[in-house]
C-alpha cells in the first residue's frame, strides 16, 4: 500500500512538470523569422506533420486554395470577417494582400501561425497554418483550415 502510494505520487509528480513544462514552451516559442512578412509566397511547410499549406508539397501538407469571385479588396474583408469569427485567434499583420493570424489552443495555449496571400490574378487565396511547437498537431492546422474555408464559402456577398 505504501509502495503504491509513492508510486501515485510519483507519477503525479511528473505530470504536473510536464504539464507545466507544455505551459511554458507554448509561451516562449518566438514567431518563426520566416512568418509575418507579407510576399507573394508561403514559407514551405517543415517536414514534421504539424502544417498545412495551398502552397504545400505531398499529400501530409497539401491543400487547395481558397477560391474566391469579385475584387481583391471584397476577398480580403471577408477572410478578416472570417478570422476575427474564430475563437482564440487574433490578427498580427494585414496588408492588402497578406494577412498573417495567431490562433492558441485552448488547454496549453500553443501558437500556430496561420497566413494567407491573395492572389487577384488567379482569383485564389492560398493559406499556410503551421504549429510553432511539436511535431504532431492531431490534424488541428487541416480542420482549422477546413472550417476557415467552410466560412469563407458560405460568406459570399
Amino acid at each position: 500500500m505504501k509502495i503504491a502510494l509513492v508510486v501515485a505520487g510519483v507519477l503525479a509528480g511528473l505530470v504536473v512538470v510536464g504539464v507545466t513544462g507544455l505551459w511554458v514552451a507554448a509561451r516562449i516559442v518566438p514567431r518563426p523569422s520566416e512568418v509575418g512578412k507579407p510576399t507573394d509566397r508561403l514559407s514551405p511547410c517543415p517536414a514534421s506533420p504539424n502544417c498545412v499549406s495551398s502552397q504545400g508539397a505531398g499529400a501530409r501538407h497539401a491543400a487547395a486554395p481558397l477560391p474566391y469571385t469579385g475584387s481583391l479588396d471584397e476577398a480580403l474583408a471577408r477572410l478578416v470577417r472570417v478570422l476575427e469569427d474564430q475563437k482564440r485567434t487574433v490578427i498580427v499583420t494585414r496588408t492588402d494582400t497578406y494577412v498573417h493570424a495567431e490562433a492558441r489552443s485552448a488547454l496549453f495555449r500553443f501558437v500556430d501561425d496561420v497566413e494567407f496571400v491573395l492572389d487577384d490574378r488567379e482569383k485564389v487565396v492560398h493559406f499556410r497554418s503551421a504549429s510553432r511547437v511539436g511535431r504532431s498537431d492531431y490534424g488541428v492546422n487541416r480542420a482549422r483550415m477546413e472550417r476557415i474555408r467552410a466560412a469563407f464559402t458560405a460568406s459570399v456577398d
